[in-house]
């Protein structure tokens, strides 16, 4: 069953309070321990959304993708657009990450750089219910 995962940034020099109007929303397969299971994701890809908003712009649809390779053997990625592939957005380690409330996901950012999001809430997303919401 996939979940919608909350993040909103974290700490960082900028921000050093994170900012609940900066994160993603991410509909994902978890398994019982609360990694992103890849067998089941191939089954629901085309369900496994990302919204990505941001104070002062206008939110990002994309979809989350799983690549063979890599390190660890997989990686993990925001895609924004298919016919593209410098509009991705990789994650640091997300294939060995365990994802629950409180842990920390990071995501490139435009400049390269890793920044740091917290997990705020896991949601089950139930069968008919596919749009990630307009709010946070």
């Amino acid at each position: 069953m996939l979940q919608r995962i909350t993040l909103h940034l974290a700490r960082t020099p900028s921000h050093p309070e994170g900012d609940s109007r900066d994160g993603y929303e991410i509909a994902a397969p978890l398994t019982e321990d609360g990694r992103l299971d890849a067998e089941q994701w191939h089954l629901e890809r085309e369900r496994c959304r990302v919204r990505r908003f941001r104070p002062g712009e206008p939110d990002r649809h994309g979809w989350l993708l799983h690549r063979a390779g890599g390190d660890g053997g997989a990686t993990w990625l925001i895609d924004y657009d298919d016919r593209r592939r410098d509009d991705d957005e990789g994650t640091f380690k997300l294939d060995r990450h365990r994802i629950a409330v409180g842990e920390y996901i990071s995501v490139r950012g435009d400049d390269g750089d890793f920044v740091p999001f917290r997990v705020v809430s896991i949601r089950k997303i139930g069968s008919v219910s596919l749009a990630l919401s307009g709010q946070p």
